[in-house]
């Protein structure tokens, strides 16, 4: 029996393995759907997720059912298929260590009950499926051999048995006793090692790395998840110290819509939640590097700090389109206008993170200038309109500056007295004029000046130490988001005009983690535990969250794995544990 053609999947079928430098997306066909090489940004060699070229499918022949998981703190993946008289795993990885001109793509097919025929396809494209693989050859080891005209090579060892097609793809049905094993190794770059990598040493060493940087999670109420979350957020950090905010581009946020966006590359604001995160787990694994990037960009840049860049640091393109039909329902597209938008909130948070970095005795000189150099700028732009954190239209926008008066005031406590008070000083200017401005005669923060709703990002500012979390002003806040801008345990960023909830926009899943730690901030344990659990549960079955969630047709919707949203679950696994 010969399998179907490859299908599209739902956001929530899919699997992600990560090595810091790419990210490579599974679907439950048991196909490497999509894997750009050599770094996250790179054009893709496996496209089939925007309906692009490159395949990379390992699944069993027979009529089967699958179920995927990770080993625990790990971004090792085992898919299961199992159907009558027969079952088999793939267990699927990116080899550890990484580096940054090459990857290694592990896939270890194992027969646990019965024989199994499982079928193979290896077909590598370059640029975005755009073009086959030359000069495709097998060496007298057994080892095959491909190049792509924009300078890649690949290299497969373990398929000597397969025979390419007329149309160059190499093929192979394979029949696996009980108990029987096939490694996969897929070598991608640049440049590749004279000799290729045995999958026993390089099984091993991908195994010892995940247990070295992932830690236990003990302390969260919710171990496995946290681990989970912490294995992802490590996965999507690069040797450039760049934590990219999503492995993919163009997963509709809402499908017929005009919200599909590049997220591989690094925010600011969402390097700082996993470096907070990783101060709540009283670890320096995400910290360190993401105080390093930050630091680095503020000194580089200053004033003038972008909201996002590449995993090293470098200018990140501008928003182009691709030659691709798209996920269903979705465009195609590479770049980001972001990097144009000034966004003072970024300033807040470098500064929340690098006050955390000091707590814990991990800030030297340039994280201090840096600190010095983001309070100033705060001080000279804070009354400039700006993006904000949802990335909209130049405005007044409320949270920017309450998130810079909690990053001030966070630095101004690891400071001495005549330092402290040059923060504090700023802070309460801000906070003065925020307060005149964007207080409803009702008590709550509106979004911005000229509007009665409200964000329920106005939910953090006093959750970082803007203000205590019992103050007035806060309290009214939760209660306006919990009013107008939740449903069912979910919660939405901002009203859209006069439309209900859910037919603009998902539910952000960020948004419920924030209503969670506003809960726990004002002692409401039940409340808080309640909104943690809601939104945990909205995991895809591999446990990855995307941005956004709909609600009524309890799908995923966005980029992913998104990696704020992992952030902060983790932030609050941990804060809740306490």
């Amino acid at each position: 029996m010969t399998q179907p053609p490859l299908a599209a999947h739902s956001v929530r079928d899919l699997a992600l393995l990560a090595d810091g430098e790419r990210g490579a997306v599974l679907s439950p066909d048991g196909n490497v759907a999509w894997l750009c090489a050599p770094r996250w940004e790179s054009p893709a060699v496996f496209a089939h997720l925007l309906g692009g070229g490159g395949t990379f499918a390992v699944r069993p022949q027979a009529t089967s059912v699958w179920s995927g998981s990770y080993e625990p703190g790990s971004l090792i993946f085992r898919s299961s298929w199992k159907g009558r008289g027969a079952a088999v795993d793939v267990i699927d990885a990116l080899a550890l260590p990484s580096n940054k001109d090459s990857l290694t793509l592990l896939r270890r097919i194992d027969a646990t009950d019965g024989e199994v025929a499982v079928e193979i396809e290896l077909d590598v494209h370059g640029h975005y499926g755009r073009h086959r693989s030359r000069d495709v050859r097998r060496d007298e080891s057994g080892v095959w051999h491909g190049r792509l005209p924009d300078g890649l090579r690949w290299r497969l060892s373990g398929l000597a048995d397969a025979e390419p097609g007329r149309d160059g793809v190499l093929r192979l049905t394979l029949v696996l006793g009980s108990g029987a094993q096939r490694d996969l190794v897929l070598e991608l770059g640049s440049h590749l090692p004279d000799e290729p990598l045995r999958a026993d040493v390089a099984w091993a060493a991908t195994e010892d790395a995940w247990r070295t940087r992932v830690p236990a999670m003990d302390r969260s109420v919710a171990p496995r998840d946290a681990q989970q979350a912490y294995a992802v957020l490590c996965g999507l950090t690069s040797h450039g110290n760049g934590m990219v905010a999503a492995a993919t581009t163009s997963l509709p946020e809402n499908i017929g819509g005009e919200r599909d966006y590049d997220y591989r590359y690094t925010w600011i604001r969402d390097q700082c939640y996993a470096g907070l995160a990783d101060a709540a787990a009283e670890s320096t694994v995400l910290l360190q590097p993401a105080l390093d990037f930050v630091t680095a960009r503020l000194l580089e840049d200053g004033p003038n700090l972008k909201p996002v860049y590449t995993s090293y640091g470098e200018a990140m393109p501008d928003e182009e389109q691709l030659t691709l039909p798209g996920y269903p329902g979705g465009r195609s597209v590479a770049g980001n206008r972001a990097h144009r938008q000034f966004q003072l909130d970024a300033f807040g948070e470098s500064l929340l993170l690098l006050a955390a970095g000091e707590r814990m005795g991990l800030l030297h000189s340039d994280g201090r200038t840096a600190a010095n150099i983001a309070k100033q700028a705060i001080a000279d732009r804070w009354e400039e309109p700006d993006a904000g954190l949802w990335e909209i239209e130049p405005r007044w926008w409320t949270e920017s500056r309450l998130i810079c008066v909690a990053g001030l005031r966070a630095m101004a406590k690891e400071h001495g007295a005549a330092e402290a008070a040059r923060y504090l000083q700023v802070a309460d200017r801000i906070a003065a004029a925020t307060t005149d401005r964007s207080l409803h005669p009702e008590g709550y923060w509106r979004r911005h000046p000229d509007t009665d709703g409200t964000d329920a990002a106005l939910l953090m500012p006093a959750v970082r130490g803007a203000f205590p979390p019992d103050d007035p002003r806060t309290v009214a806040t939760l209660q306006r988001v919990l009013d107008d801008l939740t449903t069912d345990g979910y919660a939405y960023r901002f009203q859209h005009g006069d439309r209900p909830l859910g037919e603009r926009e998902g539910a952000f899943l960020l948004c419920g983690f924030m209503v969670a730690l506003a809960q726990d901030a004002l002692g409401r344990d039940v409340e808080a535990f309640r909104w943690f659990e809601r939104n945990r549960a909205a995991a895809g079955s591999p446990g990855l969250f995307s941005e956004e969630f709909d609600v009524q047709r309890r799908q995923l919707r966005g980029n992913l794995p998104q990696a704020f949203v992992h952030a902060l679950m983790l932030e609050t696994s941990l804060v809740l544990g306490r």
